[in-house]
């Protein structure tokens, strides 16, 4: 089997090496690989770096403990926190609270189980009373229940449900993303991968090189999950809208520039059909599109 050469999709750019040295940095301490990024650090020269490191240890630590579920780091950090967090309308106190809860009751006393509910549950009743009042109903199957009417409450997936938010609001409050942009820097070139390489084929059969080119002549459709702001390019002039070229919607849903349905109506003068489906158009009908 022949594998094609991805070289081939490489287009020359002039890549900044610190810049490049500072995301590779950023990768290995967002996932944990400390002693690699510190290697990288030294060799690279890029001793301002070492900021990452601290940005990212401490939750790190916190992810740690969680596994063995030891929920204190992350207790102290939501205390810490609070204040940040009640202003973004987080409930990572009480999710935390919830999860220790339903361990002690599952693997120690009832008794200490309500112990625990007074101390930490009962403080927020006020804002929680529902939550709250679907664990006092679990009191009565302590020491059993996954084999409860409150089963749920025991699912693994909470512990890691919970570790994800963690992470998320963590990344949110140090001002950097919740996905690392390496990763997906690499998953959506993977994904545009087979478009790019049947253009470079197609190309180079007609003998034209398309790397000098400004913009691709063919669209690289990517997932929703690689879409991370509202910016529309239109399907027809490949322009990015603006202020002055808005997008408008068609009757039909789809989405031109002005301009390519201004060009199309042979400027407001007669009906156009949809580029994308045979329906028949006016610019009266056209509504401007605000994201």
């Amino acid at each position: 089997m022949l594998y094609p050469d991805i070289s081939n999709t490489y287009r020359n750019v002039d890549f900044d090496p610190h810049i490049v040295n500072q995301i590779i940095i950023g990768h290995f301490y967002r996932e944990g690989l400390f002693d690699i990024a510190d290697c990288l650090i030294q060799e690279a020269s890029e001793p301002e770096a070492i900021s990452l490191r601290l940005q990212f240890q401490e939750i790190h630590q916190i992810l740690k403990a969680l596994k063995s579920r030891n929920l204190e780091p992350a207790v102290n950090w939501v205390s810490t926190n609070q204040e940040r967090l009640n202003e973004s309308g987080s409930n990572l106190e009480l999710k935390l609270h919830k999860l220790h809860f339903v361990d002690i009751l599952q693997n120690r006393s009832r008794a200490d189980a309500l112990k625990y509910a007074r101390t930490y549950l009962a403080p927020l009743a006020s804002y929680h009373m529902k939550e709250i009042q679907k664990l006092m109903g679990s009191l009565l199957w302590a020491g059993k229940l996954d084999k409860s009417p409150y089963a749920n409450l025991v699912d693994p997936i909470h512990w890691e449900k919970l570790a994800e938010e963690l992470m998320q609001t963590y990344c949110n409050f140090a001002g950097q993303s919740f996905r690392d942009p390496l990763s997906v820097a690499v998953a959506a070139g993977a994904e545009g991968l087979p478009t790019l390489l049947k253009l470079a084929n197609v190309m180079a059969a007609k003998k034209q090189e398309w790397q000098v080119m400004k913009q691709l002549p063919v669209p690289v459709e990517l997932g929703k999950e690689f879409q991370f702001h509202s910016v529309f390019v239109c399907p027809v002039s490949r322009e990015q809208v603006s202020e002055e070229n808005p997008p408008m919607l068609l009757p039909c849903g789809h989405v031109l520039c002005k301009q390519s349905i201004n060009k199309l109506s042979k400027g407001n003068s007669r009906n156009f059909k949809c580029p994308y489906c045979p329906q028949d158009a006016s610019v009266a009908q056209c509504q401007q599109l605000y994201f």
